[in-house]
């Protein structure tokens, strides 16, 4: 996928204001990468593709209509959570332990104006209980089982996860099934064939 076919994406399925949102995700990104190492400086040439899309994708996974709470393992950047935050009016968790890209994701969402339904945290995701994720997504943050076991506290047999993996999706499926049951199907993703993205229900420890 090409930047121009990345950003006529976005255009046709969340308009001039999608555009909008995206445009200024990147420019945080950029301004942002020049005091941290927010994404590998040979992406920035190519960021709708690599990093917009490729997380605005995983909306199509879901139920529109569905305003359960989204759970976001690992967001750094804002991948893929901050731009589901800006395209997505419900409920958001950005999960991201390291501080100082904490801070990074906080000002990104006030300045955003998507504040009011992201919440922040700044630590682990073992550290999320008491609450009911619908949706957890993690871009290629630990190997499927893991995040399992991790999410313990905040996830239940009717979350539904959405996690890009690369192209060791099935190995990674495959290992998991050795501890969780649960229903597992591997997508291609829309920008590059050669990742695949896992899609997983009613989870639980065999």
């Amino acid at each position: 996928m090409t930047e121009d076919e990345a950003r006529t994406w976005i255009a046709e399925r969340h308009g001039a204001a999608g555009i909008a949102a995206m445009e200024q995700i990147v420019d945080l990104v950029v301004q942002e990468n020049a005091r941290q190492n927010l994404i590998a400086p040979s992406t920035l040439n190519s960021i709708w593709a690599r990093h917009i899309v490729d997380s605005a994708q995983l909306l199509t996974h879901v139920d529109p209509v569905d305003d359960g709470l989204w759970i976001d393992i690992g967001s750094g950047a804002g991948f893929p959570g901050l731009v589901i935050a800006a395209l997505r009016a419900q409920p958001i968790y950005l999960v991201e332990p390291r501080r100082k890209r904490a801070h990074f994701l906080r000002d990104a969402a006030e300045r955003l104006g998507v504040a009011a339904h992201v919440t922040v945290i700044a630590d682990r995701i073992q550290a999320v209980t008491n609450v009911a994720a619908a949706v957890v997504s993690a871009r290629a943050v630990a190997p499927i089982s893991d995040l399992f076991a991790w999410s313990a506290g905040c996830s239940s047999k009717s979350t539904r996860w959405i996690l890009p993996k690369g192209q060791s999706a099935r190995e990674d499926v495959a290992s998991a099934r050795e501890t969780w049951h649960g229903v597992f199907h591997v997508e291609h993703s829309i920008t590059d064939a050669q990742s695949l993205i896992v899609l997983a229900s009613r989870v639980a420890r065999r």
